[in-house]
């Protein structure tokens, strides 16, 4: 894990330089005795965040763990995660993120990928983990958490013997369970807090709907940037007093990026939720009355028909943030004008990143929204529109690939050469670009407009097809719930156009349905654009953080157009 010296794009503004530990420990000493994280009902002060951090920080050291070290944490959104994900900083190991619902293989893989020595779950997964390290090639300690030691003491008391009582017997007497382990630490002479700009802080996934996903390496100068960016766009910098929903899973570069490492950068508070329904987060929303969420597209689909939301107060919300995935014009005007009918003097703001600049990079301003636009870029974060695979700059109006330059661009995939230079490229004058493989374009005040995915083009009798723009437009059926949309083999046509449809409750799944949204489609779409094929589904595929998984699909209609070609030979 070696990297060149980067020479850093120069920045219009400091930020910490400092780990991502230091900018916590820094936000302590400001606001001491500030709530930084709520648990279920029960708080964390900043104080006591960090004598945690520096104690668990002290048993890693005694357990052999030095720096650039890999340890996996394969957990929820919990403080034992967030905790060990400090922790592991402060000495300078590398926190390799994973999700506790990856298959026993998929984190046999990921211990294998980044050479962990140690992995920490919850009790919940350990029969899996255990036989996933089991056929790991590296001898891999596991460090069991509970979640009952971090609630309040009857919550506690009542999910222990209620929900978890069959998974107290995990570790066995040879294992380590977290508590016991976080003690050990005590007293252990940590060494100084060193910073490096070039050096990897945590592993993150690429992809995820299909292929062997790729590690991304990023520093804590890329977090800490990221962080002041956000705050500086939030509305109220996201500081003390300031409440977060945090919700998004930190395994993601959404959920630890800005749901947790922005908001503690910031002197902020955490609202840990690991798992939820659209009915919980409705609740948790009422309840805890946070001053920021966000999600993925498909969550606030699913919170407009909630019940719960019915005659509610949402005065106390500052920002609404949407990302991971296109959000739909469609969507965001009915998630504006909910807003707006529920007391919530602000619109949803969509954001767009990539995992490779750890997430956000872009996003909708707070006073001002242009139809189908992802926003302006953050600060010192620049955006072009070049001609695909190159530096030839486009211009604005004129659609091409979307390179983004700036300090939060990852040091590069792990072992990976070609992809790496594939996707970071460095122009004449020395400045570092990400190549995105995104298509979009840029009007003349500088919003950026994001189409589509180029692979996931669909070229149908010579015509390059957008999927999401067909997306769009069926979304605007009062029958549809939402879509995906793919391109199927065609011996004729190349590919041709197949939507997979999720209707609203009550609508019937009848052919006269399907005359009313083929019919639709002629108002919106080119005749090359409209679907060859309608299929009606009660959901679709998601991947784990919510996209509708699309390649899913993809390969399903791929099957299914090989043994049509098999039973016809």
């Amino acid at each position: 894990m070696n990297f060149p010296k980067i020479d850093m794009t120069p920045v219009s503004h400091p930020y910490p330089e400092t780990t991502m530990f230091g900018a916590v420990a820094a936000s302590a000493a400001r606001v001491p005795d500030a709530p930084a994280l709520n648990f279920m009902g029960k708080y964390t002060t900043y104080k006591t965040f960090v004598e945690k951090i520096e104690m668990t920080a002290g048993a890693f050291l005694k357990a052999g763990i030095k720096k650039d070290d890999v340890v996996t944490i394969c957990m929820p959104n919990t403080p034992q995660g967030v905790i060990c994900l400090y922790a592991l900083n402060r000495i300078g190991a590398i926190a390799n993120m994973v999700h506790p619902l990856s298959s026993g293989k998929n984190i046999t893989f990921y211990l294998d990928y980044s050479d962990s020595k140690m992995i920490l779950t919850l009790d919940q997964f350990y029969t899996k983990v255990e036989k996933a390290v089991a056929e790991a090639k590296n001898d891999v300690k596991i460090i069991v958490a509970r979640i009952q030691e971090e609630l309040p003491l009857v919550k506690a008391v009542a999910y222990k013997y209620l929900k978890n009582r069959q998974n107290l017997k995990y570790p066995g007497k040879d294992g380590l369970v977290w508590s016991e382990f976080v003690k050990t630490g005590k007293g252990v002479n940590l060494p100084p807090v060193e910073f490096d700009k070039n050096k990897a802080a945590v592993i993150l996934y690429s992809g995820g709907t299909s292929g062997t996903p790729k590690g991304i390496y990023l520093s804590d100068w890329n977090f800490n940037c990221l962080g002041m960016q956000v705050a500086e766009i939030s509305g109220c910098n996201l500081d003390y007093g300031c409440k977060f929903l945090s919700v998004m899973p930190i395994f993601h570069g959404f959920g630890l990026g800005i749901g947790i490492h922005t908001v503690l950068e910031n002197g902020a508070m955490c609202i840990l939720i690991p798992q939820f329904t659209k009915e919980s987060y409705a609740k948790d929303v009422l309840k805890h009355k946070p001053n920021f969420i966000a999600g993925v597209p498909t969550l606030y689909e699913a919170l407009l028909k909630v019940d719960i939301f019915d005659g509610a107060d949402l005065s106390f919300l500052i920002g609404v943030f949407s990302g991971g995935d296109a959000l739909s014009p469609e969507l965001k005007k009915r998630a504006d004008k909910f807003l707006k009918d529920h007391n919530a003097n602000l619109q949803i703001r969509e954001g767009y990143g990539l995992t490779e600049c750890v997430t956000a990079s872009c996003v909708t301003p707070n006073d001002k929204a242009k139809i189908g636009s992802i926003g302006l870029p953050l600060r010192d974060m620049e955006y072009r529109i070049v001609e695909p695979g190159t530096f030839n700059f486009l211009p604005a109006g004129e659609m091409g690939e979307i390179i983004i330059s700036g300090p939060t661009l990852m040091l590069g995939y792990k072992d990976a050469e070609e992809e790496n230079a594939k996707t970071m490229r460095t122009d004449k004058n020395g400045k570092r670009w990400l190549f995105t493989g995104d298509a979009g374009y840029m009007d003349e005040e500088g919003f950026v407009y994001f189409k589509q995915r180029m692979k996931r083009m669909i070229v149908t009798s010579g015509y390059n097809v957008y999927p999401s723009h067909i997306e769009n437009m069926i979304d605007k059926h009062p029958d549809v719930d939402y879509c995906c949309v793919i391109g199927v083999k065609d011996p004729y046509k190349m590919q041709r156009v197949r939507a997979y449809i999720v209707l609203n409750s009550g609508v019937e799944k009848s052919d006269a349905t399907k005359q009313s949204i083929l019919e639709h489609c002629k108002e919106y779409l080119d005749v090359f654009e409209r679907p060859k094929e309608i299929i009606f589904r009660d959901e679709l595929p998601k991947t784990l953080v919510g996209k509708v998984a699309y390649h899913s699909l993809e390969e399903e209609a791929e099957r299914e157009e090989t043994e049509k070609e098999a039973t016809t030979v």
